[in-house]
Parts: structure tokens; C-alpha cells; sequence
């Protein structure tokens, strides 16, 4: 009899809802063990429920000899902790030969341990969940069948956001957290560079959300769209030297983008800029920021001003977090002004448009993917994000992914087949031609 598979999966945040239902349908299914291991023991227990093959430990990661014990057990570890966490977790399983999915980008000490890890014969599966993942997986899949007709791609855009879906939009932003806030507020702040009509382009962080086009997304309608971080250095992970137009999007409503331009523009996205925030509310705190900003708080334009009387500019609110700088408060605003509620649903969107031709005849693709979610937990982000993980691990252990090596999903080897489970849980594009 083959021995009990195990998955270790640490971090049991947002993004981990969905996934954590997924090991625990395999668990039961597959008569195989899943520990899961976080921090915060509420966290855990509030997903896993009572499951006799899933096991909550709570655990501080940087606990090295019970991190280490936990990795040993394992046959595969999953890790959505966040990113700057996941080196210590991956020296571990190279040391032990474990296999690591995680959904971030692979960084510059990541990157520097793949020769250890192909020699070692273990696969590291990095930029496993949404954007990076399916919107790899998707468009790779594209591109390798239209090459495989002798097509020469030209144009290559790829869109991605998680958005409120329409039926839960009650605010002027448009918006809604379902993923790190954190993450929300810092958004744009390296700029972005890109390739457009075979120039190098580029935008900082002040013009990026002004500047925003729009697309039409169907059964969605207009998204407005900016351009994110450093798109160049797919260019070759693509293979698409040759197109003369290469960009990777972020997409957001157009009221959110014109929006959120001002934010920037007055400052409030500012790390260095420190308050002193007991007993300050919410109103005075913009008051004060704008003065010693010396930044009239006088709005011209209607719209404006209703999102920032939303954001709180006459809320009383004590803030009180001892000393924070002006990006915290924000994040501290937006995470109760723009907080999913029990029955709001949020929306994952992606779209890729490719233009390319076979023997001179031009041609164009769209294909495009639209994923609601249930509630404020079971939400489209935690299951765009936590599925591909969930599957890769599987297929890894059932012997149907046989890569070894530190990759990210561009392979057939590896896309195919998790395309494949994908579709089953509604997760599926639909192409268009024109």
C-alpha cells in the first residue's frame, strides 16, 4: 500500500478560503493528510472546521525547528505567506527535497537557488495563482498554438483585475478590498515600462493613473486600464521578441483610476510623512495632511468629492494607532470603507488581446475570463489565487506534472493539465476572433 500523501500549506489568510476547502475535498477523497499553519489559530480553525485528515498547527515561521519538522513530513508544501517569508521556507525544502508552489513572483534569491534546486530533482512552481498564474497559463496557451501554425505574433496585451462585481458596487470608487490592502495602497508606486509600436515606454507613479485607456469587457463593459510594474522582462519568458507591442495591465473601474490620481497627486500615498494619530479622527487627519501639505481641499469636480466624503472627510472616527505615516491611514480608511460585506461578491477579470498573422494574413484574438465569487470568504480573488495551487500540488503527487526545477507555469506540461482541472470549477476562457 503507497503511504499517505501529505500537503503542507502555510498561511491561512484571504487568498487561502477556497484552497483550503479544495485540500480538504482531497483529503477526504484521496484518504490523504493536510496540515495547514499559520500564525493566527483562529484563522485556520475558521476555514478547516473539524476534518480528521486536516490539521491546524499555529506556528510563527520564523520557528525554525518546528518549521523544519513540519517540512520533513511533508511530500509537497504550499506557501501564501507573504512573499518576503517565502526564502525561508524554500532553503528548507531545498535542504529536505520538498516540493514548493507558492503564487508570488520569483525573486532575485529565489532565482539564485534554481541550479540547486534542478540538481536536487525537485520542482519550486513559482507565480501559481492568478496574475501571476492563470494569466501566464492562459496566454501561454495561446501563444504556443498560434506559433504552432507559423503565426508571428505582433501585438501581445494582457489585462487582469479583481474588481466588485456589479451587483455588490454601492460606493463611488467602484471598489472593494479582496486581497492585501496593503497591497492596494502601494499599488503603481515603481511606475511602469512597457513596449508600445516597438518603443521602450515608460510611467511614473504620479501620471500612471491618469493616463489610463479603456476596454470593453463583455458582459462587464468599459474597465479602464494602466500599465503594471515592468512588463520588458516577459518579453522574453514569452518568447515574443518580435512583438512590436508587449504590456501587462492592472484593470479598475474608470472612476476608480481618475479617483485614485488625486489620492497620489495629494500625497496620501506617502510613507515618509509621519501622524501622530491617537485621538485623531479620520476628518481631522485629512485636515491636517492637506495643511501641511498646503493642498486645498476644495473639489472643482462633483465625483471627487463624493469619493472622498466617502473616504472620510467628515467622519469622526478615532483612528488611533499611535504613529503612522499618511499610506497606513489609508490603508487603515479604505480597509473598513471598502470592506467586503457578508454578501458582497467581488470579480476577477482578465482579458488578453493578441494580433498576430500566419503567411500574411492578419489576424486577432481576445480571450477573456470573467470569475464572481460567492460571498465576502469564498470570494473570486481566494479562488483564482488558491485553485492552481491546489491543483498543482495534486497532479504533482498523482505523477501528472513530472517537471523538476524552479519554473513558473509556461510549460504544457504544466498549464495544460491545470487548465484542464481548472475549467471544472468554472474557470474558463472564451476566445473571440476579429
Amino acid at each position: 500500500m503507497n503511504p499517505m500523501k501529505h500537503i503542507l500549506l502555510f498561511g491561512a489568510g484571504k487568498s487561502a478560503t477556497v484552497l483550503i476547502d479544495y485540500l480538504k475535498v482531497t483529503a477526504t477523497e484521496k484518504n490523504w493528510r493536510v496540515t495547514i499553519v499559520d500564525e493566527n489559530l483562529d484563522a485556520i480553525q475558521s476555514k478547516v472546521g473539524h476534518h480528521a485528515l486536516v490539521k491546524a498547527v499555529q506556528l510563527s515561521i520564523e520557528n525554525e525547528k518546528e518549521r523544519q519538522a513540519l517540512i520533513t513530513d511533508a511530500d509537497v508544501v504550499i506557501s501564501l505567506l507573504p512573499a518576503a517569508l517565502h526564502y525561508l521556507v524554500a532553503l528548507d525544502c531545498l535542504a529536505l527535497s520538498k516540493h514548493l508552489l507558492t503564487a508570488s513572483y520569483v525573486d532575485e534569491k529565489i532565482q539564485a537557488l534554481a541550479n540547486s534546486i534542478k540538481a536536487a530533482g525537485i520542482l519550486f512552481l513559482c507565480e501559481m495563482g492568478l496574475d501571476p498564474g492563470i494569466d501566464h497559463m492562459s496566454a501561454m496557451q495561446l501563444i504556443h498554438r498560434i506559433k504552432d501554425k507559423g503565426g508571428r505574433i505582433n501585438s501581445f496585451i494582457s489585462h487582469c483585475g479583481g474588481l466588485v462585481a456589479p451587483e455588490s458596487d454601492d460606493n463611488p470608487w467602484h471598489y472593494k478590498i479582496s486581497w492585501n490592502p496593503r497591497n492596494v495602497v502601494l499599488a503603481g508606486k515603481a511606475g511602469a515600462v512597457y513596449k508600445e509600436e516597438s518603443k521602450i515606454k515608460s510611467q511614473k507613479y504620479e501620471e500612471l493613473f491618469g493616463n489610463c485607456n479603456e476596454v470593453n469587457i463583455d458582459g462587464v463593459g468599459q474597465l479602464a486600464y494602466y500599465p503594471n510594474r515592468d512588463s520588458l522582462g516577459y518579453i522574453p519568458v514569452y518568447q515574443l521578441e518580435e512583438a512590436e507591442t508587449f504590456m501587462r495591465t492592472t484593470l479598475r473601474y474608470p472612476d476608480f483610476c481618475k479617483g485614485w490620481q488625486k489620492v497620489v497627486e495629494l500625497g496620501l500615498t506617502d510613507e515618509t510623512t509621519v501622524h501622530q494619530t491617537d485621538s485623531l479622527s479620520i476628518a481631522s487627519f485629512f485636515e491636517l495632511h492637506f495643511r501641511q501639505k498646503g493642498i486645498s481641499t476644495v473639489f472643482t469636480d462633483t465625483n471627487l468629492q463624493e469619493q472622498f466624503i466617502f473616504l472620510g472627510l467628515t467622519d469622526e472616527t478615532l483612528i488611533n494607532k499611535s504613529a503612522c505615516s499618511s499610506a497606513e491611514i489609508l490603508q487603515f480608511i479604505i480597509e473598513q470603507k471598502w470592506a467586503l460585506q457578508p454578501a458582497d461578491k467581488d470579480m476577477v477579470v482578465m482579458l488578453h488581446e493578441i494580433a498576430y498573422e500566419v503567411k500574411n494574413k492578419k489576424s486577432k484574438v481576445k480571450s477573456s475570463l470573467v470569475v464572481k465569487g460567492e460571498n465576502n470568504l469564498r470570494t473570486a480573488m481566494a479562488t483564482t489565487v488558491g485553485l492552481p495551487l491546489g491543483i498543482a500540488a495534486i497532479l504533482l503527487l498523482e505523477g501528472k506534472i513530472n517537471e523538476s526545477g524552479l519554473h513558473i507555469p509556461i510549460i504544457p506540461g504544466i498549464y495544460e493539465p491545470v487548465l484542464k482541472a481548472l475549467e471544472k470549477h468554472g474557470i474558463l476562457f472564451h476566445e473571440t476572433n476579429g
